[in-house]
């Protein structure tokens, strides 16, 4: 079968939309949204209205102002999250910095007996001179000009400021599992051991991209999974996903929760997604994956 649909008009969108059964009350507003939004980009918030997936027939009281209305959750939702994020990022920075730096020098990442996969290490390091390459930064120019003979990496202190939540999640992930560090920043997390903390970092950063590039967090199907601790050391939740589960929001959330609270015991997190919630009657919790009483668990208290 070859793709041979021509483009249409705003107009020809809203009438489409129409004709399949959504209601729009204001069209002339609709019409706004859909010259400042794609009509691609909205089809990810209207698609459960759908009745039938195949002709796109929508359900009975499907209407427009809800599937915007699920768009601008989604969009408070990743500020929210990228604001927790945030602090889980630099947490990590710091700590790989201090920890690894004191057991193995400042240029231990580029250091491959200290890590599992040399392939990947390299893939890792290209990836971070790429991003010191971009670098405005004074102290990383000032270095290059007063180190111009030195062709290594920057030290860590330098360089892994530049560095992205996915190649410092990788490179920690990447360390052999006798390196003293790896443990001891598991520990300072609440996560026992390496065993569980690089499958938390992979998740999170993955859920960082997916806010840096606006992509859709609601009622998405997550990818990877994550490893869950049978006794965790801190407050974690009585009502634990199951396996499948671990494909909707939920389960990345309360792990963000459990390192923010040994990063900042007194944050608000708990507060702030009850007042999204609340400013947004119409958003279904359950299509993020949220569990009755979530806000009533330890963790979340």
């Amino acid at each position: 079968m070859i793709y041979d649909k021509p483009a249409i008009t705003i107009e020809e969108q809203v009438a489409k939309l129409k004709d399949r059964g959504m209601q729009i009350s204001n069209v002339s507003l609709a019409k706004k949204y859909l010259s400042h939004i794609s009509y691609y980009r909205l089809v990810g918030y209207w698609y459960p209205m759908y009745a039938d997936k195949e002709s796109h027939r929508f359900k009975p009281n499907s209407r427009f102002e809800d599937a915007v209305a699920l768009y601008n959750f989604d969009h408070d939702l990743r500020m929210l999250l990228f604001d927790v994020i945030e602090k889980i990022e630099i947490s990590l920075r710091t700590k790989l910095i201090y920890h690894l730096s004191r057991e193995h020098g400042s240029r231990w990442f580029e250091n491959h007996n200290l890590f599992i996969n040399t392939k990947q290490l390299v893939s890792t390091l290209y990836k971070i001179h790429e991003e010191l390459e971009r670098s405005k930064d004074i102290f990383i120019k000032e270095h290059k000009k007063k180190y111009k003979d030195d062709g290594r990496f920057p030290p860590a202190w330098k360089t892994l400021e530049m560095t992205t939540l996915g190649s410092l999640s990788k490179l920690y992930g990447n360390l052999k599992n006798n390196i003293k560090s790896k443990d001891i920043i598991a520990q300072d997390y609440g996560a026992v051991n390496h065993t569980y903390l690089p499958s938390w970092l992979q998740s999170i950063a993955q859920i960082r991209n997916l806010c840096a590039h606006h992509s859709r967090l609601w009622n998405k199907n997550l990818p990877g999974t994550v490893k869950l601790l049978s006794k965790p050391p801190n407050d974690w939740i009585s009502d634990v996903p199951k396996q499948h589960e671990f494909q909707k929001l939920y389960v990345h959330l309360c792990l963000m929760k459990y390192l923010l609270n040994e990063i900042q015991p007194n944050n608000t997190f708990t507060q702030r997604l009850i007042n999204l919630l609340k400013a947004y009657p119409s958003v279904d919790p359950f299509a993020l994956g949220l569990k009755d009483n979530w806000d009533k668990e330890p963790l979340w208290t």
